[in-house]
């Protein structure tokens, strides 16, 4: 069984302004092969979390008094951030690490062809992809990755000539060439209809089975948290309210944590599984019951956190 630590955050916090406090000591870890949903409704700090663990925007510094671990983010057991400070190892951790944005981030007067390979970009020494330029085992490796993600038929299309979810299946594509083994997903499914939607989360399942890459996916509604992913990490205002298996995540249970705003969470008509496959790592199979409300980080109410963020 593998057991490294992937993603370790230890007690971070981030806020825009003085006043505006998105993160509030937020810890958690993610091992080697697991597949992780992060939920909170609008605003809850999904976002600024994925954007902190990938080294995107930096986390606020420790306080004077406080111990060596606040505010670190490490990822392969090397500092992404300390001290409110990305490190000198941010760029070798960002080779190492995909991010996948709702907003696809293609270049649209490009190839799609050529907007996988700039996935390679990090892997090379010299300009030449800088210039649109790459070799021919570069372009090779890129149409099996877009033969994987099933749209290697438009690999000569521009990046702005296809749809949403081609783009979002064309930005998991060039993760696959950056051989990324962090994968971290910031909403990927906002911008697209259902069925794109349950393409791209089985294409994120597949990489996370078959390759064991460590998935960590922010994720709107919760029907696919207990679809997809074995665990499920909970935010609101900016703090970790659940931490455990997403076979409890049930409306009763979401309400006790959210009030009103668990309704955001869940698409019309939908009931979550009386029982669900929970794992940590691939090849895991054990069966929790939905109704079981575990013991891993969950805050007593909602109150007691919004009293945690004004301390």
């Amino acid at each position: 069984m593998r057991t490294e630590t992937v993603v370790e955050v230890c007690r971070i916090s981030k806020s825009f302004g003085r006043q505006s406090r998105v993160l509030c000591d937020v810890s958690l870890t993610l091992k080697r092969g697991e597949m992780v949903a992060l939920i909170g409704a609008s605003g809850s700090g999904k976002s600024t979390l994925i954007r902190t663990i990938g080294g995107l925007i930096p986390v606020d510094a420790a306080p004077a008094n406080g111990d060596g671990a606040c505010g670190v983010v490490r990822l392969f057991g090397l500092p992404m951030q300390e001290n409110g400070r990305v490190t000198r190892h941010a760029k070798a951790l960002r080779a190492r690490t995909g991010v996948i944005f709702q907003q696809f981030n293609l270049v649209p007067r490009l190839s799609v062809l050529t907007n996988v390979c700039i996935g390679s970009l990090g892997q090379r020494r010299t300009l030449l992809g800088a210039g649109g330029y790459f070799a021919a085992e570069d372009k090779r490796t890129a149409m099996r990755a877009l033969d994987r993600v099933g749209i290697a038929q438009l690999a000569l299309q521009r990046g702005s000539d296809i749809s949403g979810g081609q783009q979002q299946r064309a930005a998991i594509a060039r993760t696959l060439v950056q051989r990324a083994e962090l994968l971290l997903a910031d909403e990927p499914l906002a911008s697209l209809d259902p069925s794109s939607s349950k393409r791209v989360m089985n294409i994120l399942s597949d990489l996370n089975r078959e390759d064991g890459i460590t998935v960590l996916v922010s994720l709107h509604q919760v029907e696919y948290a207990i679809k997809y992913c074995p665990r499920t990490i909970a935010l609101r205002n900016g703090a970790i309210v659940y931490d455990g298996p997403s076979a409890a995540l049930g409306r009763d249970f979401l309400n006790e944590i959210y009030g009103e705003e668990s309704e955001q969470l869940f698409v019309p008509g939908f009931d979550a599984p009386a029982v669900h496959a929970v794992s940590t790592l691939p090849g895991e199979d054990v069966s929790v019951p939905a109704t079981t409300v575990p013991s891993l980080r969950i805050a007593s109410s909602p109150a007691q956190i919004d009293a945690r963020q004004t301390a």
